[in-house]
């Protein structure tokens, strides 16, 4: 008899810090963004970055006004990390990343051309074991990740039009798994039609578990930091067509626990004053997001309590709160701004 699997539950119910139980992990933060704030953040997460070193990096499509800016990844390569490798996926969908060949058209459009970057299933797949997964026993990746000895995580902190959000948990789990088959397994049930079937706390679980696949090989080999920068409802993967950025920026979280530098960033929209959050929540609960976090949590994957430190004031201990309370709540566009896209209609407006 075929065991019927059930997906979670709540992942539109936001849970308060005060609410969690168990260990608490360290999360660094800086309200520095800029390139010289990103170095720093690197440092504090570099221990185990060893070897031959990827660094999962979100690039773009064409002219995407949202990601991490290039010049601040370019002085962290080149000052941090001057061996290591960008790497990336080619899409499920059809676009300027479906193929290896236009994805390097795009790569090259958007400026990575100071580092070598790894496109991994350009040369097929590999599967990787997932250790506690109800919808998966392993998750296909691209083939090349098998390659690396560390992972650092750059992860944008945005939305996203499934997940929710799209912190460290998607930037991985849908970043490392190949275009053809592990991201099939993420967003479609088989023989179905369409090809986004899988939705709300059944995706978030599909994709939790491709991210426990990648972290569980990089064990003790893998951080995080999180840009919280033009933070629009929309993926990276939107491109030029991505909401226009309503939710102000923020800074950056690090850490070495998945979990603790994604809960601090959702922890973070949700008590930014004067409704500064409200776009980011309602996209959150309405695709019932917040089940990344419990799911993780139950897989054994982090903390959702953690003690903030904060990297700007002597590493004094900071809270949630505190890092908010001054944040103006409307957002306003940096310097880094060189591919307005949509944006850019807002600012001549204003």
């Amino acid at each position: 008899m075929m065991k019927i699997i059930k997906p979670g539950t709540g992942g539109n119910r936001y849970v308060p810090y005060e609410e969690r139980k168990g260990e608490k992990s360290i999360v660094y933060f800086t309200r520095d963004l800029s390139p010289e704030g990103l170095k720093k953040m690197y440092d504090r997460v570099s221990e185990g970055i060893d070897g031959k070193i990827a660094i999962k990096l979100h690039t773009g499509e064409v002219e995407g006004p949202n990601i991490i800016p290039r010049p601040w990844v370019k002085e962290l390569y080149t000052d941090k990390l001057p061996e290591a490798t960008v790497i990336e996926t080619n899409t499920y969908y059809a676009g300027s990343r479906y193929t290896t060949e236009d994805h390097r058209k795009t790569l090259e459009i958007n400026g990575w051309t100071f580092c070598p970057v790894d496109i991994m299933d350009e040369d097929g797949v590999d599967v990787l074991p997932i250790e506690g997964g109800k919808w998966f026993k392993e998750m296909h990746v691209g083939k090349n990740l098998l390659k690396y000895d560390s992972m650092l995580t750059l992860t944008h902190f945005k939305g996203h039009a499934k997940g929710g959000f799209g912190g460290s948990n998607k930037n991985i789990g849908i970043g490392c798994a190949d275009g053809r088959i592990g991201k099939m397994e993420i967003h479609t049930t088989p023989g179905s039609d369409d090809m986004w079937d899988i939705s709300d706390e059944e995706f978030m679980e599909r994709m939790t578990e491709s991210t426990k696949a990648t972290i569980d090989h990089f064990a003790g080999h893998v951080s995080y930091i999180n840009v919280m920068r033009n933070m629009s409802v929309s993926c990276d993967c939107e491109g030029c067509e991505a909401e226009p950025v309503v939710t102000p920026d923020v800074g950056m979280f690090a850490g070495y626990d998945i979990l603790a530098v994604d809960n601090a960033c959702i922890d973070t929209i949700y008590h930014l004053p004067g409704g500064g959050g409200k776009a980011m929540i309602e996209r959150v609960e309405s695709r019932h997001g917040l089940r990344q976090l419990s799911y993780m949590k139950e897989l054994g994957m982090g903390n959702d309590l953690y003690t903030i430190i904060d990297i700007d004031n002597g590493d004094a201990e900071i809270t949630i709160e505190e890092i908010t309370r001054d944040i103006d709540p409307e957002w306003k566009p940096d310097s880094f701004n060189t591919f307005p896209g949509r944006n850019k209609i807002r600012i001549t407006v204003k």
